[in-house]
């Protein structure tokens, strides 16, 4: 395999084909040797004249052609041997060509030329023949070795296309399953809020609580509208997710009125920072279980966010009794909080910090340490790259 060219179809095809190339060579390689011979030997020894010299540098060539063709399939079957078996057999190919070279230069020498006695000079002109195959034989070697360069440029190209190629196929994929559970995870939380929500919509219908229940209804559809214009695996603006809990929060104060205390403690410097949409929802609709719903007086939840250098810190606290120890097993642990910590994982990687603490007073504490960039991947930059 050669590589690619931007060569007219007629030459890309010549350069392709190693018969072409190799009959190109020869005729350009031997009558240029004629050319040297007219120069150097029939103009030194005044025979421009005599048409039959200058013929003999002619047919000298031709005959080189003739000669040295079958010396290159020789080579060719030489090529996959051991070195230096290749090197004395090389050698023996050689020296075979030049002495047949040679003879048939002073047999039609003489025949051209009317000449005699030449034979007792065969010594020189072996030597000039040996001279003209040895480099022969290594212009050979050098446009093989070139080829197989060639060869394995193209070929490591090639390799180099189809792996690139390979590694973003494999990069597409895991970025995409990658995404989809980062999706699946965020839209497990919407039914797993809406049956609360509408076990509590018919509650209120049941005690024909028209208006609590419509405006119920409202503030669902809002909180619902939130949640399906947000894509679940970009980022949001605090500020953004801020509102967002507050309308989820204001769902709750229907159910609990004034049982349901809320406090925010937001840094301004805070609310541009960007993290996961509806990260917080599930912290509250937890707190709201261990520490609204069971007082008979109700609490307050209170969520706290802060910029600490390259991280944002959110606390979310309530009053009430506590919950059960919290353990990461898969099995104790609540829909809510695996999957926020699954979200967090598939976001940040290992560099975010959660922890569910009860107070020593009152209450269980809530508490997240993100940083500002999300986790990037080695795939996420092939494919933007790509």
């Amino acid at each position: 395999m050669i590589a690619e060219t931007n060569f007219h179809p007629l030459a890309a095809k010549f350069y392709r084909d190693p018969d072409a190339q190799f009959l190109f060579l020869q005729l350009i390689g031997w009558f240029g040797l004629a050319l040297v011979s007219f120069f150097s030997l029939t103009l030194w020894y005044n025979q421009q004249t005599q048409l039959t010299y200058i013929a003999h540098t002619l047919v000298q060539s031709a005959l080189g052609v003739g000669v040295s063709w079958p010396l290159r399939y020789f080579l060719s079957y030489l090529w996959d041997m051991k070195l230096w078996v290749r090197l004395v057999l090389t050698f023996v190919g050689v020296f075979s060509c030049s002495g047949i070279w040679a003879v048939l230069r002073i047999s039609t020498f003489m025949y051209m030329t009317g000449e005699e006695g030449l034979w007792p000079d065969f010594g020189g002109w072996l030597f000039g023949s040996i001279f003209i195959f040895i480099s022969w034989a290594a212009l050979y070697h050098g446009i093989k070795y070139y080829q197989l360069l060639q060869f394995e440029h193209a070929s490591l190209l090639v390799f180099a296309a189809e792996n690139k190629e390979e590694q973003l196929k494999r990069s597409r994929a895991e970025t995409f399953a990658h995404e989809a559970q980062l999706k699946m995870l965020r839209y497990q939380l919407n039914p797993h809020f809406l049956f609360n929500t509408l076990n509590a919509i018919a509650s209120l219908v049941r005690d024909k609580d028209a208006s609590k229940a419509n405006v119920m209804i409202v503030q669902l559809s809002n909180f619902l509208r939130y949640s399906l214009d947000n894509d679940p695996i970009k980022r949001v603006t605090l500020k953004d997710e801020m509102e967002a809990l507050k309308l989820y929060l204001n769902i709750e104060k229907t159910r609990f009125g004034d049982r349901l205390k809320v406090c925010f403690e937001i840094d301004p410097k805070a609310e541009l920072v960007r993290i996961p949409s509806l990260i917080l929802q599930p912290l509250a609709e937890n707190a709201i279980k261990y520490a609204i719903a069971p007082m008979e007086e109700g609490g307050t939840i209170t969520i706290k966010a802060r910029r600490d250098e390259d991280c944002v810190i959110i606390e979310l606290d309530d009053n009430g009794p506590g919950m059960p120890e919290f353990k990461y097993d898969g099995e104790s642990t609540g829909v809510g909080l695996r999957n926020t910590i699954d979200r967090l994982h598939g976001f940040y990687g290992d560099c975010y910090h959660f922890q569910i603490k009860v107070k020593s007073t009152k209450g269980t504490s809530v508490f997240m340490k993100l940083p500002l960039k999300k986790k990037e991947t080695i795939f996420e930059d092939l494919i933007s790259n790509s």
